[in-house]
Parts: C-alpha cells; structure tokens; sequence
C-alpha cells in the first residue's frame, strides 16, 4: 500500500530535513529559551519544570564550572563578590559606561576594552559570564529536542549599540551557538503578538526589562512587520526600582554603613518587596544583617509609587520622541504591547494606559513573549517555515557616521533607517600632497565625536598626491540584518581601498575568543564531570530526605528491623558518597537505595490507598 506524504502546516514533510532552531531571550535578571513544535512556539523548561533561569553566575574556584541559575542565586548574599548578576547591564561598556558601578559589591577591572570581574575563578569579561548563561540554555534544549542544534536567533535590547550587540555575538560563539539572528526585543514581542493574534496595523512595543528600556513602533501588515522608529535607554530597568526601595529601607532602618553581605541581603528583600506589591498594597521587610540591625518594615505601594514616579516617567520621553521620529500622532497608534517582567509593576501599567489612552495588551506573558517571537523567527530562519510567510524589516537605534576635521560627525546612515542598509558618501583630502587618510567611525546622534561612542578606526593609504579637494574617496557602511557594521573606502582615480569589519574597542578580539574557545575544548571533560557531579549530588540529597522523612513516618509500622538496617546501611554508603567526587559511584548507591526502598515505598502506597477507603461505602466511591 502506498503511504501519503503528510505534514504539519508550515513544516517540512519530512522530519529528518526538520531543523532543531531555538529562540533566546539573554535578559538582565532571568533568561529563556524557546523553540517551535508542531508548527506552536513554546518556552522549554528545565528537569524542575522552570521555564525562568535566573541570569545569575557564581564562579567557585579556579577550573571549576560555575553554578549558574537558580542555585547561583542563593549564593548573591554570601558569597557576594563571586556571584554575578545583571551582568548584561555590563556588556560591552567600559566601567566609566557602567550605571551603579560604585554601589556594586563586584572587583572591577577597568581594562582598556570591556570592563571586567575579579572573582575566585580568575577575571572574567562580561562576555565570558553571559556565556555560562547562555551554555545552560543550550543545554536545555539539546536535552529538550533531543538532538543537535542548527542555529540560535538571540534576542537584544533594541537601543543596544554596536559594541552591546558586538558582545552578545561574541558570548553565543563562545557558548558554542550559531547565531542566526541577533533581533531587537520590541520586534521578537511584535512578531509572536502579530502571529498569535492575527494583529495589523500600527503598534507601539513597550518593552522595560530588568536593565533596559525599549519603545519601538512597528506597522503590521499581512506578513510584513516594519519597524519604523525605535527609541529608549540602555540603563533603565527593574534593577533601578529595586535600588530605589534598597535607598529607602537605608534610610528608614538607619543603617549608616551596610556591610557588602548586607548590601546583598537588602537589594534581595527590595526585590521580593517590588514584587509582593505588584499584587498587593503592602510588604513587609523583616532582616537581621550582620551589622546586628533588626530590620521590620512596612512599604505601602503608595509610597513605593511615590519612589519610583521618577523612573516611570523617564520611560516616557522616549516614547515622545519615537512618535516623532515616526512621524505620528497618539491617533494612528491601534494598540500598545507590555514586554518585559517590570511592566507587571502596577503603576507602570497605569502610566502606559494613561499616556496612551487605552489599556494596553498583556493577554501574552510579558516575561515569555520575546524569547516565543525569537524562536518563531528562528524557526522561519532554518528553513522549517516557507521564507515568505512574514517579512521581518528592523532599524538600526543609532546614527553611523564619521569624524571630520575639527571633531565634527559626518553621519552617513540616520538612526532609524531599516535594515538590512548600506550607503555611501565621497570625502576628500584636507592638505595638498595629502596621501592618506585616517577614517574613524562612530556611533551616536550628538554632533561633536567626543559626544559619540568611537567604533573603529582604520587608514586608506597610497592615494596619489593631489591638490587638497581634488581627491575623491567613496566611504561605504554596510549593516546587516544583526545591526552589525562593516565599512569601506575607495580613493576613485587610483583605485586603492580599504575595508573593515567593525569590531568595536568594547567588544573581543578574535585571539580572545579563540584562547576562550580553546579553553573550552580542553576542560569539556573536566566540565562535564563537574556537572555530573553536581547533579548526582542534588539527586542523592534529595533522594536521602524523601527516604529519612518516609521511615520516620512509616518505618516502625511496615519495616521489619532486617528491613530497616538494610534501607539504613544503603542511606549511609551514599551520604559518605556524596562528600567525595565520583558521580558513577553516587549513581549507583542512590539506585541501591531505591532498591532497597521499592517494597518500602509500595507498602506506603498500599497504605496509604487503605485508609483513604477506610469507612466508606464501595458504591458511594466516584470512579
């Protein structure tokens, strides 16, 4: 009998030419990845069923991998120097650039690229700790899909300039992905609200994270989703409303001088607190910090509203001056989207409806929607979708240009221009004989270059010696579709030329990324037993609590004494296990104790099935 070809709508008949592509969402204070399956866009979770990993990296000791998530979290007071987070408030900035670096309890390095990190486990880059999230993430999906991965889109603040978005790059290489797209939030969130809502027209994106702020436009139009202008802060986020409650609990405690462990503690209650009153019109603050102050504090969100008005309204600039750039009113705007876990906050929501003048969208979850419009984008990527189904037309956040004499920028490409772009402009030479030039390029919308973020510089030589202005040089830039530049310049008459790939001074260089990959190479082994490690160790805990907690509730009724030294002396070989370093051996002494425990655990069951039926009638029981 002839068997038909049958697929999915939208996906490839045939499941070996299915391509495994995720979508990431690297945030400031928690992390996703998504994928598509049977044609629907869903958030992978962990074996605990989380679909959240906090953006947390604890470095242990020297050659040791990381603790990285949830566990790495519960490490930010103790251990406060060693445990990073937030570190995406870090990328690509040196620490002049970095917002609160003085109020941090981090060893920055100022280098002469990229800040860095001293901690037990040696410095560390932005880029190298963003990696770790990122590797975990990996992780997740290759054990989720169960297979190779074909490619990434990874998902950035769209106000995010070269050198942030040059950095993210580097981090995903490092953590072994191959980057399909680096895509703006505000976009990945358009995209899954105008696929799983059939949305057209014009809408604004209101994206605040935990350390970026986001507005951008777009016009959806059978299929075509168009950014039109986009705007924001880069150092704008949950984290500044948490320090303002951290400000507050200081003053009203009384607290003269935190210690770095007490600074940690607090930050952690100002956020539990941020959150309570998302839902609530109270919180409670009760601490006793090393410096034996006894904190027990009532925060109102009136008050907490009252703290934090200043931060909500500086969101709102941005969005005045996207309007304008767009070149629309408050009336050509059909709806407003709420991206990001910080617009949970009540009075954030408030303020958006009312600027707006209407309630804003939220029926997808703010935290998820970006890393579900990533994984859709990746998915069309790889091939899984027909490439004409949507058209994905994004902008670059800020102007390109060069510097001309007297320190002035020349800008070549407008921010805002949609992307893919490339455009040109001719120069020429200031001083006679003149036979070469110096090009420096820059990012920014300020008119001096002192104002502007430098990219790169480079030299076109061997231009023929000619009167000043007779020369005719052709400066091309070309970004592509990841916000990514290249520039080049051509001297016309004598066709000598020059070209660079804009590797910004923020970002890596390709010998650092090479010595890290290598590293990584050489200590995958050592790694991967150190997680392997880690996880036995987990599992056994856990395991050795659920029996102890099981026999002393039921051990002296359904175990024989035989019975109970059998189940005792299994417990005991693994709880000295777990102290030492060999994860088969951990292995095996949890599967003896299971074992041992299967006849304890079904006479439990049995049990516990008796006295639920005890004293009722067989017909009054519901099957």
């Amino acid at each position: 009998m002839a068997l038909l070809n049958i697929a999915e709508p939208g996906l490839c008949a045939d499941p070996h030419q299915h391509r495994l592509a995720i979508g990431i969402d690297l945030g400031t204070t928690n992390s996703l990845v998504a994928t598509v399956r049977s044609g629907s866009a869903s958030v992978l979770e962990d074996e605990a069923g989380c679909t959240l990993l906090p953006s947390v990296v604890r470095y242990i000791q020297q050659d040791v991998i990381p603790e990285v998530g949830l566990e790495a979290q519960l490490h930010q007071t103790d251990d406060p120097h060693n445990t990073i987070a937030s570190v995406k408030r870090f990328m690509g900035r040196g620490l002049k650039d970095v917002p609160g670096a003085s109020t941090t309890p981090y060893r920055f390095v100022d280098s002469p690229g990229m800040v860095r990190i001293e901690t037990r486990a040696g410095v560390k880059s932005p880029v190298e700790i963003s990696a770790e999230i990122l590797k975990v993430l990996r992780s997740r999906a290759e054990t989720s899909l169960g297979g190779e991965l074909t490619g990434a889109v990874i998902t950035v603040p769209a106000y995010f300039d070269d050198a942030q978005r040059q950095a993210t790059k580097d981090a995903a290489r490092l953590a072994g992905l191959n980057v399909l797209r680096l895509l703006n939030e505000p976009t990945a969130a358009a995209i899954a609200y105008g696929l799983d809502n059939a949305s057209q027209g014009t809408f604004c994106i209101y994206d605040l994270g935990g350390g970026t702020f986001d507005i951008s436009i777009l016009r959806l139009s059978q299929g075509i989703f168009e950014v039109v202008a986009t705007n924001g802060d880069s150092a704008l986020g949950g984290d500044d409303f948490d320090e303002c409650i951290y400000r507050w609990i200081v003053e009203q405690g009384a607290i003269a001088d935190a210690t770095v462990t007490d600074a940690r503690q607090l930050l952690s209650l100002a956020r539990k607190a941020k959150e309570t009153l998302t839902e609530h019109d109270e919180a409670r603050i009760c601490a006793s910090l090393s410096s034996g102050v006894e904190l027990d504090l009532s925060l109102s969100a009136e008050t907490f509203f009252a703290l934090t008005a200043s931060l909500v309204d500086k969101t709102i600039n941005p969005i005045r001056k996207a309007l304008r750039d767009a070149g629309l009113g408050m009336d050509d705007i059909d709806g407003v989207v709420l991206v990001g876990g910080s617009t949970r906050m009540r009075h954030v929501r408030t303020a958006v409806a009312d600027y707006f003048k209407r309630e804003p969208l939220t029926n997808l979850d703010p935290d998820k929607v970006v890393a579900l419009g990533a994984a859709m984008q990746a998915n069309l990527l790889v091939g899984n979708r027909k490439a004409d189904d949507w058209l994905l037309l994004d902008v670059i956040p800020l102007s390109l240009g060069l510097e001309t004499m007297g320190g002035l920028v020349e800008k070549v490409i407008p921010r805002n221009a949609t992307i893919p772009v490339a455009r040109a402009q001719e120069f020429t030479t200031f001083k006679d004989g003149q036979t070469a030039i110096s090009v420096h390029v820059v990012q920014g919308e300020r008119e001096l270059v002192s104002d502007c973020r430098s990219l790169a510089r480079f030299e076109l030589r061997g231009i023929p010696p000619m009167v000043a202005g007779a020369a005719r040089i052709r400066v091309a830039f070309q970004v592509d579709a990841d916000g990514l530049l290249s520039v080049s310049a051509h001297e016309q008459t004598s066709g000598v030329q020059a070209t660079i790939e804009v590797k910004p001074s923020y970002g890596l260089g390709d010998d650092e990324i090479a010595r890290m990959l290598q590293d990584s190479f050489t200590h995958a082994k050592n790694d991967m037993d150190a997680r392997n490690l880690r996880e036995q160790r987990v599992d056994g805990l856990r395991l050795l609590e659920a029996t102890q907690a099981a026999v002393d509730q039921d051990g002296r009724q359904l175990l024989s004494d035989t019975e109970r030294a059998s189940i005792d002396r299994a417990m005991e070989t693994l709880r000295v296990l777990l102290t030492g370093h060999d994860h088969v051996a951990i292995k095996r002494a949890a599967d003896s104790l299971n074992r041992a425990t299967a006849q304890f655990a079904a006479r439990r069951m049995d049990a516990s099935i008796q006295r639920a039926l005890t004293g009722q009638r067989l017909d009054a029981i519901e099957v």
